[in-house]
């Protein structure tokens, strides 16, 4: 991953989170191959949990310390949080999933959010470095898609009305407008974790 280069910590957490990263890439082109709209619908639900999770613990270490200063930070993680929920709202109303998409969604959504509090819990570094990574790997994909738009093998639709308004958009905006936004959102996030990985942040400094 790109991002591991200059990265700061141990060889085994980064090891674990691009490891975990190619399995989750190889589910999704096992299942979605290039049915990106699909794809985004999936992992935009999985991509909701990190920034929650992380919130709510962050909260609940304030409350439980008595200490005030990691408000910054909760914001930060729900705000990624609440960007995700929108970018599977965007594509829920460009692609309407089918039944079996719907359930697995909820399965995916159930043992993600299982499998990542217990690895923040235990080491909440090495959760923000995996996410940094699918991060990144998100930015890949919408890139693909987007290339899939330009040339013509998915229509380039118009955008949702609720994406024109969460990102003041012309209203003649395309599906291509759409997604260079948010893959522009999975940018920063993959910056953000990285960043929270590395060490870089007062949120790090609070966690001890």
């Amino acid at each position: 991953m790109e991002h591991l280069k200059g990265s700061k910590g141990n060889d085994m957490r980064n090891w674990f989170a691009v490891s975990m990263t190619k399995f989750f890439r190889f589910m999704a082109d096992t299942f979605f191959a290039k049915r990106y709209g699909h794809r985004a619908i999936v992992l935009e639900t999985i991509a909701g949990v990190p920034g929650m999770v992380a919130g709510m613990w962050l909260h609940m270490k304030s409350l439980r310390k008595m200490k005030t200063g990691y408000g910054p930070d909760i914001r930060e993680m729900l705000a990624e949080a609440e960007n995700e929920r929108m970018h599977l709202m965007f594509f829920i109303e460009i692609v309407q999933p089918n039944l079996f998409e719907r359930l697995l969604v909820l399965f995916a959504q159930l043992i993600f959010m299982i499998f990542y509090t217990i690895l923040y819990i235990v080491s909440y570094k090495t959760a923000h470095r995996m996410i940094g990574c699918f991060e990144e790997e998100a930015v890949k994909s919408y890139t693909d898609y987007l290339g899939m738009v330009e040339q013509g093998e998915v229509e380039n639709v118009p955008a949702p009305s609720l994406a024109i308004e969460y990102y003041k958009m012309k209203k003649n905006a395309r599906l291509s407008d759409l997604i260079k936004c948010v893959r522009a959102d999975e940018q920063h996030h993959s910056e953000i974790n990285h960043k929270y990985a590395d060490g870089d942040t007062s949120y790090n400094r609070k966690w001890t």
